[in-house]
């Protein structure tokens, strides 16, 4: 997937080509929550000063241009948010106007001839020019790029605020002027003055005398997870609400503050890390979930340290946001889940650019000699291989995208093709007509996936045991079908790319029969002692 910063930029187009289908029918989307500690003032300010921006320079333009009858595809052409190179084919989402291309865009751009909006777009300016902004961006770009929280105190990789890499990604700091308080550590003398783990279980019985945390937590066997992953393992959703004209009203666009700071991810509920109830309406849990219902001592102990665009080539660039002391900190069970982007990306001609094995036998090698040198004695690593993503094309080609329900106009194939011609696609291997190179891609996939096997099988670390497990999509659709879905049903909508929120959960739950069949020993023991802590200690303090 392509990095925040771009996806942000690019986020007009999208704009500009949902208002083609500005009654279009309203789309059966799972609603996600609100969370009013998200809405900061930085988050508002940044959201307000936007849509504030985007009306001011666009909106007079946009409308006059859509009044006169120009479909999405010319107004983006005419703002110059979309740009047809010299030699370049001319990429277009929506049907040709009936008459000549040239003809309408000059048309079109008579219409806008005065106006100073092409004038704003050729500046280059954006968003985070604005004196206002520009100091505030420049923490949040370094934050994401580094993976780390923006408001941490005492710099202990945690964090109280809930975006920008706070506890929706890691769990929630319990005190943030304290660098040795954190979740995850060995208790400092059994917590009885504070809670230096943040697992909400600390002071002392009255009547017996005896540490909660001895008594409750002493060898159960806590334990953490860590997800080193892509934008599926963050949970990358774009709401088909935010580009649908008829759905869209004030209650719409509630989540998007959220969603910006979490750079279009929901780590919060994702597969593996997902701390809230899912809103999907199934039952299954995330890994993190099961963790803390099989011992309750392992609260706050997560961390997700997925990126957009992540692959085994540029994991190093932020592994060093994993936070976990070898002496100090409770072992973790490392999940490696870099599915896509070793073999997808958006160039015209994608095979040159995907992960020989060879690259990836190295690349992975130095992320668990790291992984090495940080875990704790008695850590787990499970290497998740690669997806055949021929399921993609197979189940969406010929279904309407949200885009084009109204009219009838606009399928996954004519988003696929779009996005490949602008070469903004996340995966032009996969999204793609051309039948043979999805197939190269998939069996590059394979080639990635069995050398990630090989590795689980042979190399030995003195931290960590080391395992493989297949990333068996079809395994998952196969329930899904059990319970009378479709497999489109598991796929983003927006994108037509990621697995969506149901599918993430039936993954947790297959990965966790398969640990429990084959590693049970990874999960560590069930505490007998849950009843009583929920009865002390409640909810924990929450997240």
């Amino acid at each position: 997937m392509q990095s925040p910063w771009k996806i942000l930029t690019v986020a007009p187009l999208f704009l500009l080509l949902s208002l083609q289908s500005s009654a279009s029918p309203a789309y059966n989307d799972l609603s996600r929550p609100s969370y009013s500690n998200g809405h900061t003032c930085v988050e508002k300010l940044f959201l307000k000063t936007t849509c504030y921006l985007v009306i001011d320079k666009f909106g007079s333009d946009i409308i006059k241009l859509l009044s006169a009858d120009m479909n999405a595809d010319v107004v983006c052409h005419t703002l110059e948010f979309c740009k047809q190179n010299t030699g370049q084919p001319l990429c277009h989402l929506y049907p040709l106007p009936k008459e000549t291309w040239k003809f309408t865009l000059e048309k079109a751009r008579r219409i806008v001839k005065k106006s100073p909006i092409l004038r704003y777009s050729r500046s280059g300016s954006d968003i985070c020019s604005l004196p206002i902004l520009a100091k505030i961006c420049q923490k949040i770009k370094s934050a994401i790029e580094q993976s780390v929280p923006f408001k941490d105190v005492d710099s202990d990789k945690y964090s109280v605020f809930p975006t920008l890499r706070g506890y929706h990604w890691r769990g929630r700091d319990c005190n943030d002027s304290d660098e040795s308080v954190y979740p995850g550590r060995r208790p400092d003398n059994w917590d009885v003055h504070q809670d230096s783990n943040c697992n909400g279980i600390w002071g002392i019985d009255p009547k017996d005398g005896i540490p909660y945390e001895k008594k409750f937590c002493e060898g159960s066997q806590p334990r953490g997870i860590i997800l080193l992953g892509d934008s599926a393992g963050a949970h990358f959703h774009i709401s088909p609400e935010w580009i649908t004209a008829s759905q869209m009203s004030l209650n719409s666009f509630i989540n998007l503050p959220t969603a910006l700071t979490d750079e279009l991810d929901w780590p919060q509920l994702s597969g593996v890390t997902g701390f809230l109830d899912s809103t999907v309406g199934i039952k299954e849990k995330s890994i993190y979930l099961r963790l803390w219902k099989r011992n309750h001592c392992n609260h706050r102990d997560y961390q997700n340290i997925s990126r957009n665009g992540a692959s085994s080539r540029n994991l190093k660039k932020f592994i060093e946001s994993l936070s976990r002391n070898k002496m100090l900190d409770y072992p973790a069970i490392v999940i490696y889940a870099m599915i896509g982007n070793d073999v997808c990306n958006g160039k015209s001609d994608p095979v040159p650019a995907m992960t020989t094995p060879e690259k990836l036998y190295s690349n992975v090698m130095q992320t668990l000699k790291h992984l090495n040198s940080h875990l704790p004695d008695g850590s787990h690593v499970i290497l998740y291989g690669l997806p055949d993503g021929t399921f993609l094309w197979d189940n969406l080609h010929n279904r309407y995208h949200p885009l084009g329900r109204l009219n009838k106009d606009v399928t996954y194939a004519h988003l696929y093709s779009f996005l490949n011609c602008l070469q903004v696609s996340p995966c032009h291997g996969w999204m793609s007509s051309n039948k043979t190179l999805r197939t190269l891609t998939s069996e590059r996939a394979e080639q990635l996936s069995n050398t990630l096997k090989k590795i689980a099988a042979s190399e030995k670390f003195t931290n960590f045991d080391l395992f493989y497990m297949d990333f068996a999509f079809h395994e998952i659709i196969q329930e899904w079908q059990k319970r009378g879905g479709q497999p489109w049903q598991l796929i983003e909508p927006v994108d037509g790319f990621h697995p969506n929120e149901v599918a993430l959960l039936l993954f947790a739950d297959r990965f966790w029969e398969k640990v429990q069949l084959q590693w049970p020993q990874i999960l560590g023991k069930k505490n007998p002692f849950n009843p009583q802590i929920k009865q002390v200690f409640g909810d924990q303090g929450g997240h």
